[in-house]
């Protein structure tokens, strides 16, 4: 509230001459300068007001601030400038990311991309999953293939199944359909195990003594090949009608066995007469411990003082096959033993007994009376009417037979 009065008034002076007024610089702007840029005169078809730097460089001059003259020398603090982009280029990004400039300004900033290219990752992702899933199901296909194919032969070979072993009901013989061997200029191989329109006799590949089988023996297949399978009882064996083996000259003997359990005497092949036995191959108890055997008999009365016998071990006795040979040489007056082709005994002897009665699977004859059942498998049982050297012994192995000494019989051949 005041008084009616008036209060003092301090008059502004007046601005000097080319002041610009309060608060404004004292001097006009630079003619068509603009403020917030340098003073001088524009560049032609430049402007002066806010925004970007001239766009059409002065003559001598840059292309804006920043910008180097074309053709000059790069300052200390400037880069040497890119070289001009391609009519075709220009606009477009290089391929460091960054943009050629388009005709009069500098190109838009594009900063390099570090990010990975996650479609084409999945891609590759996708396609290695796929190789990895075909590769493993090709795997699984042999595997499988193989077992198929070879995985029985591997279990009933060298490690029988005891469950087939130990089936006391045997069956029929199967006959087996003539398979050629090979070779188309060679005649079939009959692989029939037993004589024809006669499943109890088993067939000799190589001459006329066929094995009649007991009530208690059979004949079975296994895989491409057959084995006769006895129980170890009076019943269970097979003989021929005659003698096969003359003892009174050179002979050998082999036969491919396998047995439920090494305990006591059982003996595979065997050749006498009524009274005892003249030669016998298996096994026996000698000084308490299982042992493969080769045995003669030297006496006519079969008397235990009158044999001898040659012995041999292998890693695995039962449960397992073993190729048993045993050999007698009339000329040198001796015996000798072989498993799995390897020699483990041999002794003299004055001679073997001539007993030319029939040839025995599965038992031996000893003073009177039939003994050593043998209780298990055998095939490839071969006799020769020669001593065989210990390279040819090495060649009786299942399904082959020495080509250049013939066989005096041979039953049960794969």
């Amino acid at each position: 509230m005041t008084d009616g009065t008036n209060p003092p008034s301090n008059p502004q002076p007046e601005p000097a001459p080319g002041n610009g007024g309060c608060g404004f610089p004292p001097v006009p702007p630079a003619p068509a300068a603009g403020y917030g840029y340098p003073p001088g005169t524009p560049a032609p078809g430049g402007g002066g007001s806010f925004g970007p730097p001239p766009g059409v460089p002065a003559d001598g001059g840059g292309y804006g601030y920043g910008y180097p003259q074309p053709g000059a020398q790069p300052g200390p603090y400037q880069q040497a400038p890119a070289a001009a982009p391609q009519p075709w280029a220009q606009g477009l990004p290089d391929m460091g990311g960054s943009a050629a400039p388009g005709p009069g300004l500098p190109g838009p900033f594009v900063p390099p991309s570090d990010q990975p290219d996650w479609e084409a990752m999945a891609d590759r992702s996708a396609a290695e999953k796929r190789r990895k899933r075909l590769w493993m199901i090709g795997a699984a296909v042999t595997v499988l293939a193989l077992l198929a194919g070879g995985g029985t032969f591997l279990l009933l070979g060298d490690d029988k199944g005891e469950d087939e072993a130990k089936n006391d009901t045997p069956s029929p013989s199967v006959s087996a359909s003539p398979s050629p061997s090979g070779s188309k200029s060679k005649a079939p191989v009959d692989n029939t195990p037993t004589v024809k329109d006669d499943p109890t006799q088993i067939r000799d590949r190589s001459g006329k003594a066929p094995l009649k089988m007991g009530p208690d023996a059979g004949v079975f297949p296994i895989e491409k090949r057959f084995e006769i399978r006895t129980k170890g009882n009076e019943n269970s064996y097979a003989e021929s009608a005659k003698g096969v083996v003359d003892t009174s000259k050179s002979f050998t003997v082999s036969a491919h066995v396998w047995n439920r359990a090494p305990k006591g005497r059982q003996i595979a092949v065997s050749q006498g007469n009524e009274k005892s036995f003249s030669f016998e191959l298996g096994l026996d108890q000698v000084n308490g411990k299982p042992t493969w055997v080769f045995r003669v008999q030297t006496g006519d009365q079969g008397a235990e003082a009158t044999a001898v016998t040659v012995t041999g071990e292998s890693p695995k006795m039962e449960k397992t096959f073993s190729t048993l040979t045993g050999t007698y040489d009339a000329e040198r007056k001796q015996i000798a033993l072989y498993v799995n082709g390897k020699k483990t005994g041999e002794a003299p002897v004055p001679g073997v007994f001539q007993a030319q009665g029939p040839l025995q699977l599965a038992r031996s004859r000893h003073e009177d009376k039939w003994t050593a059942p043998w209780s298990g498998a055998m095939e490839t049982v071969q006799t020769y009417d020669v001593v065989l050297s210990p390279a040819q012994i090495d060649t009786l192995k299942p399904g082959r037979v020495d080509a250049k000494t013939k066989p005096t019989g041979s039953w049960l051949l794969y």
